[in-house]
């Protein structure tokens, strides 16, 4: 039997959750701003950023596109498919008006990228993993290095496993 310690935890959430966490999410950015634009990061914080920019009427949207994850669990190098545009890095010289908003925050390597991009911006996300906490401004729950977030674009329904392992 493989030692429990060392495998992933699973933390699936809902579309309910997300919603709840992005509106909270929100909540605690309305104090923060007030911001004149928000960067998606893509894919996963598109979301995030619909939910946000509806709270805090933030109708100017831009994305930045980062691959981190060649398939659904191997991440490696971070790389920019789509920078930030020229107006919105000059909104607040260096971004300082601007939100970026994403998902998670993991490693921070994707962190990293655009932080180089929008140095003054205030970052946001949903989840924040103890690597890449130090790079987020602002965010909602906090969950260990080891925990694998299923978020609800990528579940489908499906039995789940007792955290026990013992499947009667």
């Amino acid at each position: 039997m493989e030692d429990q310690a060392n495998q992933e935890k699973a933390f699936p959430v809902s579309w309910d959750r997300f919603h709840i966490d992005a509106r909270a999410l929100a909540w605690r950015l309305a104090e923060a701003g007030p911001f004149e634009a928000i960067v998606s990061i893509t894919r996963g914080g598109l979301v995030p950023a619909a939910v946000v920019s509806r709270e805090l009427d933030i109708r100017l949207i831009e994305t930045v596109c980062v691959a981190s994850y060649q398939d659904y669990k191997t991440q490696s190098k971070a790389t920019v498919i789509k920078p930030v545009s020229q107006d919105i890095r000059e909104l607040g010289n260096g971004g300082e008006k601007v939100l970026i908003v994403d998902d998670l925050v993991d490693t921070g390597s994707t962190a990293s990228l655009v932080r180089e991009m929008l140095p003054k911006a205030h970052f946001a996300t949903v989840y924040a993993k103890p690597k890449g906490r130090p790079l987020v401004d602002t965010f909602i729950t906090e969950v260990s290095q080891d925990t694998w977030i299923y978020f609800p674009w990528d579940l489908g329904l499906s039995f789940q496993p007792p955290i026990s392992g013992n499947g009667a």
